[in-house]
């Protein structure tokens, strides 16, 4: 159906027929720039006004509200507000960058900002991934491309060197990693908005970039270093710190998704901890069989909670005083711990290639995914009872075992009240 024109009202907008093929506009002849959106399935207020930055002219097009949550009075005064600032050259985005932006019409090239909210609601949220990895999107689109934001996506196809020195250009002044990590944002965003709009060009953008080296770092603990870190962490102020920072290295977990772990998700009878939402997101969720130094570590940071943070301890397992309740920032100073984090990820990883463990156990431990076709035939809650558990509790022994030789660990008060026992009891 062609776009149309009338005096928008709620009478007249339920009239109006849903699309059948494509959408289309009904303008508001009141009112310039406020306008109806009629889908298949829904209706939607929006404004559109043209806006200049720098010496360039744009025309940007918001939501302001599904027709029924809104009557037509509220959504005309809200949009007389938002065009108001437009034509005072202020972007309403500015101060909430929140606000969706409505879906570009069949045929039209979507802005970089439009292909960025319609891949993070079809792929990011659906696919339920992780709040630090949403995080890091957000970055690359938001700060690091804020200025292509209005832009459409056909001007990065049609000059793909615009992508490469911006590339080069945060490789100079954030690191390569960064720099490499935002190319790879906005590859999946141009691929992604290509599947709707066949006319951007086939080719993506990012392919002119020269990637920077990356390496794996190589930062994990030796066996030789155990005994003094181990002395160093028990010079931390903070308990739950340290009690983090331990069960980091006897569980190889990664830190974001440990400091979120949360009470309800310890069972001491299957001697188990959930992890709802790891690196991956829901679908990745997995369960940690526990060692019994595992388990004697979560005992003493619940205790060590209740005492130190009695609101926060109700439902994190590593409370703190944070915005969020739960430890919400876990480096340390180098010359006071020196490994932490990742470090101890690959700390565990070492041991357990150290106690011969075997390779898909560990893989299955640290919830990596398990590559070949026999693999995937493996049930892994089948194996978390018995036969990972005592790989599991293999690795813990291993590492305290390795603490206890030295006789540089200091003794460990606050964790099982013997001062004889050394910092590694449990």
């Amino acid at each position: 159906m062609p776009d149309t024109r009338l005096i928008l009202t709620d009478r007249s907008i339920g009239g109006l027929p849903l699309a059948v093929s494509s959408q289309y506009f009904a303008r508001d002849t009141e009112l310039a720039g406020f306008a109806v959106l009629v889908g298949k399935r829904r209706k939607t207020f929006v404004v559109q006004g043209d806006i200049r930055k720098g010496k360039q002219r744009l025309s940007i097009r918001l939501k302001v509200g599904a027709v029924g949550e809104k009557t037509t009075r509220e959504a005309r005064a809200e949009a007389k507000e938002l065009l108001g600032k437009i034509a005072k050259g202020i972007d309403p985005r500015e101060n909430n960058p929140q606000l969706d932006v409505a879906e570009p019409q069949p045929g039209e090239i979507p802005t970089l900002r439009q292909a960025w909210q319609r891949y993070l609601d079809a792929h990011v949220v659906r696919k339920s991934l992780s709040g630090t990895t949403i995080k890091n999107y957000r970055d690359h689109v938001e700060r690091l491309m804020a200025d292509w934001l209005d832009q459409p996506l056909s001007v990065l196809g049609l000059e793909p060197n615009l992508v490469a020195s911006r590339h080069d250009e945060i490789t100079r002044e954030q690191g390569p990693y960064l720099a490499n990590g935002c190319m790879r944002t906005l590859r999946a965003i141009y691929n992604h908005a290509r599947k709707t709009a066949r006319q951007l060009p086939a080719e993506n953008p990012v392919s002119a970039v020269d990637w920077n080296q990356e390496k794996r770092r190589d930062t994990g603990l030796g066996l030789h270093e155990i005994a003094a870190w181990m002395n160093d962490l028990a010079a931390l102020d903070n308990p739950v710190r340290r009690e983090f920072h331990l069960f980091l290295l006897l569980s190889g977990s990664r830190p974001d998704a440990l400091k979120r772990a949360k009470i309800e998700h310890v069972d001491f009878r299957a001697r188990l901890l959930h992890m709802p939402r790891p690196k991956g997101g829901e679908a990745k969720a997995f369960d940690i069989p526990l060692s019994r130094a595992m388990i004697l570590c979560l005992v003493r940071v619940l205790r060590l909670g209740r005492m130190l943070y009695p609101t926060q301890s109700q439902n994190w397992i590593f409370p703190a005083d944070s915005a969020s309740g739960h430890l919400a920032e876990h480096k340390e100073a180098r010359q006071t711990l020196a490994k932490w984090g990742n470090d101890l990820r690959q700390t565990y990883r070492t041991i357990a290639q150290a106690a011969s463990i075997a390779e898909l156990d560990i893989q299955l431990l640290m919830n990596h995914s398990v590559a070949g076709v026999n693999a995937g035939y493996i049930t892994r809650n089948k194996l978390l009872n018995n036969h990972l558990r005592w790989q599991q509790e293999t690795i813990s022994r291993h590492i305290l075992n390795t603490a206890r030789l030295e006789p540089r660990v200091r003794p460990w008060h606050h964790e099982c009240g013997s001062p004889n026992r050394p910092v590694a009891c449990c």
